[in-house]
């Protein structure tokens, strides 16, 4: 799933993903490993919102979300690293997602 943000802050990521996460089918997502970044701060309010329980993996530890790391490298091939995506519709980034 990849979500289009107004901004970084918790609010507009916070309600990006919890909007994003009423289109997946039931069962679907269950839970969200994050890295330490404020961008999640007011992670109770996404779990309140979705019932998507939320993890923080361990400074410096990739391997914690695995799946993350390989969807990121998967990315890659349609947006270079460093590539800025707000530029982006929310139907572009579906698009590449499926």
């Amino acid at each position: 799933m990849l979500v289009r943000v107004a901004g970084k802050d918790t609010t507009s990521v916070i309600s990006a993903l919890s909007h994003q996460v009423r289109y997946l089918p039931d069962g679907l997502m269950t839970s969200l490993t994050w890295d330490r970044g404020t961008e999640l701060a007011d992670h109770k309010r996404f779990t309140m919102a979705t019932d998507v329980k939320v993890y923080f993996a361990d400074p410096k530890s990739p391997w914690q979300r695995g799946s993350n790391e390989n969807t990121n490298g998967l990315l890659r091939q349609y947006f270079p690293k460093g590539t800025d995506l707000s530029g982006y519709s929310q139907a572009e980034l579906d698009a590449v997602a499926s």
